[in-house]
C-alpha cells in the first residue's frame, strides 16, 4: 500500500486568484487561508458587513437557494 499522506498538497495562493476577483473585493474584505480547508483561500471581513450590502462584479451563474 502506498502512503498518500506523503503526497505534496497544492495550496491555493493569491497568485491563483484572477485579477478581476481581487479588483472586485470591497475595501474591508481580504483573502486569507480558509478556516475550513487550509489548502484553499477564504474570504474574510475586516469589519462587519451590513445585511444586503452588494459588491462585485458578479461572474458566474446565479443559482436558486434550492440548487446550492
Amino acid at each position: 500500500l502506498q502512503n498518500t499522506s506523503d503526497s505534496p498538497v497544492a495550496v491555493e495562493t493569491l497568485d491563483d486568484v484572477p485579477e478581476h476577483v481581487l479588483r472586485g473585493l470591497p475595501e474591508d474584505v481580504r483573502l486569507f487561508p480558509s478556516a475550513v480547508d487550509k489548502t484553499r483561500l477564504g474570504v474574510w471581513a475586516t469589519k462587519s458587513i451590513l445585511k444586503g450590502k452588494k459588491f462585485g462584479p458578479f461572474v458566474g451563474d446565479k443559482k436558486k437557494r434550492s440548487q446550492v
